[in-house]
């Protein structure tokens, strides 16, 4: 059979191209290190390295973690209740006399001691009374004596003491005692002063103002220290007792949280909230404190003694399982290990752990991992951190 010369230069050139791909291939293969090859996945029926695959990531490093002690303790259940800051005294100082305002001696917010002058009003017309009151005292006093002046020589002391009253009620001796001390105690009523110790607020009135007797000056409020009055459901009730430590944080103070003793209970149940009064005070040196302000109150109600106790940010779950991460020693470094476990009670900060023959307890003692755990898998290489920054314990940081 003949082929055109077309043909056999189309073949040729197929020839050569399968020749120098089976080369290149073969030079290759040859140059490849032994096991430079990717390892195969195997298979393995361990359930955390299956539950932690997808959540794997370099731990070449230490991974910067936070942990907590683990504790035997009593673990309180708290009542929670809505309140709102009081002072814990609170009075409204009026004038108690009449007349022009001399002086404002205070600012709102000013800290004032007991006795202290916090307004002084026109006191010129009731010096004036006073001065003209001891004159009139002076003028009966002397009535007084001229009329008992012999009397020293009457041998029956009845009849002495009857004649000496008689003489204060003719000269007016005592009226005019009575009339300069009201007159006195109106030169003082003056000067305002501070009924306790406390802090100024609505302050009402100014210099050269004039004032009637009994007009509104200011408010003095006690601040330290501090009363909350929460409402907590009749259901609750029977948990509480005087004494009870307590937990407050307030709208304003976010990130604060302020600890006071609940002081009064009240006995009778709103019918309209199903709820009672209960009264708690807090310390409150710096004033930061104000009433009015909205608080959230944690009340310590039960207590469950002698339990196994970690923070609750140290539970988590996986495959649907609670469980927890403890720095576990291994030399010179810590590792994580993956424990499963039986927690029981709980409140707002901690959580009981419970035994359980089919989970490994923790011991107290032990360090529980609280934050950067989140994307752990076991036995990854760990640092323990007071703190960690934003970023850090999670993946690729």
């Amino acid at each position: 059979m003949t082929f055109s010369r077309q043909t056999l230069g189309g073949f040729t050139v197929l020839l050569i191209l399968a020749a120098l791909t089976t080369g290149v291939y073969f030079r290759l293969r040859w140059e490849t290190p032994e096991g430079e090859a990717a390892a195969s996945t195997e298979e393995t029926d361990d359930p955390t390295a299956e539950t932690s695959a997808s959540l794997q990531f370099s731990t070449q490093g230490a991974v910067p973690v936070v942990g907590r002690e683990v504790r035997r303790d009593t673990l309180w259940i708290s009542v929670t209740a809505d309140g709102r800051a009081e002072p814990i005294r609170e009075a409204r100082v009026n004038a108690l006399v009449a007349g022009e305002i001399r002086s404002v001696d205070v600012r709102e917010s000013d800290a004032v001691g007991e006795g202290a002058t916090l307004i002084r009003i026109d006191s010129t017309e009731y010096a004036l009374e006073v001065a003209r009151n001891r004159s009139e005292v002076l003028a009966a006093e002397a009535q007084y004596r001229q009329k008992i002046l012999f009397d020293e020589e009457i041998p029956d002391p009845a009849l002495r003491a009857e004649r000496e009253r008689f003489a204060r009620s003719i000269s007016g001796f005592d009226r005019a005692q009575v009339a300069l001390e009201v007159a006195e105690l109106a030169l003082q009523r003056t000067r305002v002063r501070a009924p306790f110790a406390g802090r100024v607020a609505d302050l009402k009135v100014v210099p050269g103002q004039f004032v009637s007797e009994g007009t509104e000056l200011l408010t003095l409020v006690d601040l330290d220290p501090i009363k909350v009055e929460a409402q907590v459901l009749e259901k609750d009730l029977s948990l509480l007792s005087r004494g009870r430590r307590a937990r407050v944080t307030f709208t304003a103070l976010p990130d604060e949280v302020f600890s006071g003793t609940l002081e009064t209970i009240n006995p009778v149940v709103d019918p309209e909230t199903g709820s009672a009064r209960v009264t708690l005070h807090l310390r409150n040196p710096q004033g930061r404190i104000k009433p009015g302000m909205y608080a959230r109150v944690s009340l310590e109600a039960q207590h469950f003694p002698d339990r196994i106790l970690v923070p609750r940010s140290a539970v988590l779950e996986r495959d649907g399982r609670p469980m927890l991460f403890v720095a576990r020693p291994d030399g010179d470094i810590l590792r994580s290990e993956w424990r499963y476990v039986t927690p029981g009670r709980e409140n707002e900060t901690l959580v009981e752990i419970l035994d359980n023959p089919d989970t490994r307890m923790v011991e107290p003692g032990e360090i529980v991992l609280v934050e950067g755990h989140t994307y752990l898998i076991h036995d990854a290489v760990i640092r323990l951190e007071e703190t960690l920054a934003p970023g850090q314990g999670r993946p690729g940081r």
